[in-house]
């Protein structure tokens, strides 16, 4: 069995290296988010890395990133663009979005030859969220056994705003399905959610939500081509300049299908991110704090 691979949705980081988002830097050395979640994959074992990005990004990518964790990884880069479609299919006229998670992952498939993990480039997920997954994907196992990273939902929402969470129903510790709610807010341990703005409803800080850390088979890509035609033939006459393949809607699907399982991996660890820009200084303090702790040198690239 391959090695688990680590693919990075990196795409939405933009063709001029970004928006700030994702390349403030979080600590007084200068690193991003970014470097923090690939420092804690190499301590969890992995070892290859697959850069999901827009082709005209790849000399700052590279310049940025790429080149200063070559040392420690097998750096690989797959191109999400528009026009990577099914033979028959082509771009709408006006059509700049890209085609979603789903799209993204999948043009990763010719990068990646085993079990792989999925995460956002954005976001930082935590050292036992890494040590998990990896220790997952680094079992053998049907190719048809899949697992997602589950947080509390207490660790990943904001003191600033509304957060959309996908929270998971599970049986005996496995997904039977992801409800998104696009409006959450925190409050105190716990939160509620809104439909309509004005009736909440409570949901416990200990509910299992997504952040979108997955780890998967190398089956799932098969899965992501054979269902994307479906998915243009609708959004193509729905949605045509904005409709989006989403990676969680193709895993539910072989749930619901029988044909697939997720395994629900539970962490303490807090999810960080910066949804609103007040959420800065509070990540800045986490990071802090860990390395305060011991969790990360003062430089993680160094030798």
């Amino acid at each position: 069995m391959s090695n688990p691979a680590l693919v990075i949705m990196a795409a939405g980081m933009g063709s001029r290296f970004g928006g700030p988002k994702q390349i403030i830097p979080v600590d007084d050395m200068g690193h991003i988010i970014i470097d923090f979640s690939l420092f804690d994959a190499w301590q969890a074992g992995f070892r290859k890395v697959v850069f999901v990005i827009k082709q005209e990004m790849e000399a700052d990518f590279r310049e940025r990133i790429g080149n200063k964790i070559a040392p420690f990884f097998d750096v690989r880069y797959a191109y999400q663009t528009l026009d990577a479609l099914p033979e028959g299919y082509s771009v709408p006229e006006g059509r700049v979005k890209p085609w979603g998670t789903g799209h993204a992952v999948a043009c990763a498939a010719s990068e990646v030859d085993g079990p792989f993990a999925v995460i956002n480039a954005d976001d930082y997920y935590g050292t036992d969220a890494f040590r998990k997954i990896y220790e997952f994907l680094a079992q053998d196992r049907p190719e048809s056994e899949h697992a997602m990273v589950g947080y509390h939902l207490r660790n990943t929402v904001t003191e600033y705003g509304h957060v959309a969470r996908g929270v998971c129903r599970m049986v005996d510790g496995f997904l039977t399905d992801v409800v998104e709610h696009t409006h959450i807010e925190k409050r105190g341990n716990d939160a509620a959610y809104t439909e309509d703005g004005e009736t909440f409803y409570d949901l416990s800080g200990d509910t299992i939500v997504s952040m979108n850390l997955w780890g998967f088979s190398q089956k799932i890509m098969r899965e992501l081509w054979d269902r994307f035609p479906a998915f243009l033939d609708k959004a193509l006459k729905t949605n045509p300049l904005k409709g989006e393949y989403f990676l969680p809607a193709v895993a539910n699907a072989q749930i619901q299908e029988g044909i697939g399982t997720i395994r629900v991996l539970s962490t303490d660890s807090v999810w960080h991110g910066m949804t609103y820009k007040e959420d800065l200084a509070e990540v800045k303090q986490a990071i802090a704090d860990l390395r305060a702790a011991g969790a990360y040198p003062e430089k993680l690239w160094e030798r």
